[in-house]
């Protein structure tokens, strides 16, 4: 197989990285505001946490919307072709919920 043609490499683009999968685990169900973010991932640095949620942004995975209010108010959420990462992640979770118990 080439690998430029490699599937998982090709999904990997757009949701690897270290947060990346954290972040659309926490928008699976419910839109976050930044803040509710940094709290869930307390490991992420402010800088890392906004670049991965751009870079989830510019792939079309995740949704930003800004209130027009003082302070200002950003939300994110997952875009239709971001909810369609869901069943992804769910078997990502059970699997994980195994190996985190000792299953292999």
């Amino acid at each position: 197989m080439n690998p430029a043609e490699c599937s998982v490499r090709a999904a990997l683009n757009i949701i690897g990285g270290k947060w990346k999968p954290v972040i659309i685990y926490y928008l699976m169900e419910d839109t976050r505001r930044f803040g509710e973010l940094r709290k869930e991932m307390p490991d992420a640095t402010q800088k890392m946490l906004t670049q991965q949620l751009r870079e989830l942004e510019r792939d079309g995975i995740v949704a930003r919307k800004v209130h027009q209010v003082v302070p200002p108010k950003v939300e994110y959420s997952l875009t239709p072709y971001g909810r369609t990462l869901r069943p992804v992640m769910r078997e990502l979770c059970k699997w994980g919920g195994k190996h985190m118990a000792g299953a292999r």
